[in-house]
């Protein structure tokens, strides 16, 4: 489906309608962007983007956990939860902070479509790529205008990622839906403190609808918790493959990780939220 996915691609530079030529994205006013030998394409233009990407290390830790399946259960809720949205013929879907791939690939095996992932780090991409390769993955900004047309898509999946609520609302066709996975209180809280892991911010279902406020009604909520049993290898992917992988000493982390019992009892707490974009959520 990857033609079909790349229709619905704007050029980053002018903004016109992107088309699959070959190997490359290219558009009517000249611009091009030629697939990268792993088959990701890298729509950064100007300055790129000022946030950090993922490192090599951390999204190899990510590939390695969620390939043990720890997480499908959430992969298939988020699965489940998008499905009733790509019944139709051209349904498509946009995984933004689509990173290993692994619940993009997990949503397309429950409901085919056609798919875009996005990310900033081009680590991340290669293997999403692979996962995914019927997908348009994309090296993309989401706090910058996003590379797709408008009322583009059926889904957006946001997992664990930034939600650019203006883009999100502009890309989504009428009956649309954004579904967004964030962690509640008592997320992997066994393991946060001793692994360097960030704590689960306060408030955060409130300041998630505060963020979406104005472009998005609420609705519905689910809660999903999964209670783990995780080898050492399992905790030091779980603790590198999150935001504070970028800060964690890998030494100090070994160690740690070295004196772990064979077996550790983890609680992975999710809350997973579908809203509706207020134009339709009025109609």
């Amino acid at each position: 489906m990857l033609p079909d996915a790349a229709r619905l691609l704007l050029c980053p530079v002018c903004r016109s309608s992107l088309g699959l030529r070959g190997n490359r994205l290219a558009c009517p006013e000249g611009h091009s962007f030629d697939a990268a030998r792993q088959g990701y394409f890298n729509l950064l233009v100007g300055k790129g983007t000022v946030f950090e990407a993922d490192t090599a290390a951390m999204v190899a830790a990510r590939f390695d956990f969620l390939s043990n399946g720890h997480y499908r259960p959430l992969a298939d809720a988020v699965a489940e939860l998008a499905a009733p949205a790509l019944g139709g013929a051209d349904a498509a879907v946009l995984d933004a902070g689509t990173g290993t791939g692994h619940y993009l690939n997990a949503l397309l095996a429950a409901a085919p479509a056609s798919a875009i992932g996005l990310d900033i780090s081009k680590f991340a991409l290669r293997r999403a790529a692979r996962m995914n390769p019927d997908a348009v993955n994309l090296v993309s900004d989401v706090w910058q205008p996003l590379p797709v047309a408008d009322a583009a898509v059926d889904v957006v999946t946001v997992v664990f990622a930034p939600r650019n609520a203006a883009e999100f609302a502009r890309v989504l066709r009428p009956g649309g839906r954004l579904i967004v996975v964030t962690p509640r209180s008592g997320h992997l809280a066994e393991i946060a403190g001793q692994t360097g892991m960030l704590g689960i911010e306060p408030a955060k279902e409130e300041r998630l609808a505060a963020s979406l406020g104005g472009h998005f009604a609420q609705r519905s909520t689910r809660e999903l918790d999964l209670d783990l049993g995780l080898e050492p290898a399992d905790v030091g992917n779980l603790a590198l493959m999150g935001p504070a992988g970028h800060h964690l000493d890998p030494a100090a982390l070994d160690a740690i990780i070295a004196g772990l019992p064979p077996l550790t009892k983890v609680s992975a707490r999710f809350r997973i939220s579908v809203f509706e974009p207020l134009k339709q959520a009025a109609s």
